[in-house]
Parts: C-alpha cells; structure tokens; sequence
C-alpha cells in the first residue's frame, strides 16, 4: 500500500484543518488507518485510528472531541479533521495502514505516508 498524506498548513490557535491521506495498492488488505505524529525533539504518537466499516474509531485523549477520524473506501482516502486547534499540535502528521493488531501501537503498522507539517501559531 502506498499512501499520500496532504492538507497540512499553517494555521492560527482555534482554527481548523482537514488531512487527507490517499491510498493506492493493495488497499483492500488495509484494515486499519491511522493518524500519528511527531512533535520536534518527541517521539512519534498515536493520534487517531479508524477501521476498515468506519464502526470503529480511535482517539488520543489529547484530540478527543476536537479531532475527527472518517474513512472513504470508495476512494481509498481517510480523512483527519482538525478543530480547536492548539499550538501543542504542531507536528508532522503520518497517515498509516495495517493489516490487523491494535489500533493506538505504532508496530501494528505496516504502511507509512511521508507525512504533511501541521504548524498551529499563537
């Protein structure tokens, strides 16, 4: 599966974004996709995850109620909408794949995006 993640920016404290991430490949062995990121000088966390009926989603307690994971199979793409901002959301934004495992461990991925920069200013 490769992946192509787009709609970062920069954008001021309290505004909104919205992340896609495209899919081509072998998209139908993806049954999870997922969100993570990296702040400068942190390691790379779990943002949010969706599975692959869209029944299921998955959230940090750092995004949850202003993050929104949804999944379009018709077009191989999820979406990350981003609300309320707050400049601790800086970071790259990585869309991700797997085949199966836990939803929020990273080694449950199996695809990576290149990633899209979020800068959230004061």
């Amino acid at each position: 599966v490769q992946l192509q993640a787009s709609g970062g920016g920069l954008v001021q404290t309290g505004g909104s974004l919205r992340l896609t991430c495209a899919a081509s490949g072998r998209t139908s062995s993806a049954y999870l996709m997922g969100w993570f990121r990296q702040a400068p000088g942190k390691e790379r966390e779990f943002v949010a995850a969706i599975d692959r009926s869209g029944g299921s989603s998955y959230y940090s307690d750092s995004v949850k109620g202003r993050f929104t994971i949804s999944r379009d199979n018709a077009k191989n793409t999820v979406y990350l909408q981003m609300n309320s901002l707050k400049t601790d959301d800086t970071a790259v934004y990585y869309c991700a794949t797997a085949n199966g495992g836990m939803p929020l461990l990273q080694y449950s991925y199996n695809s990576w995006g290149q990633g899209t920069l979020v800068t959230v200013s004061s």
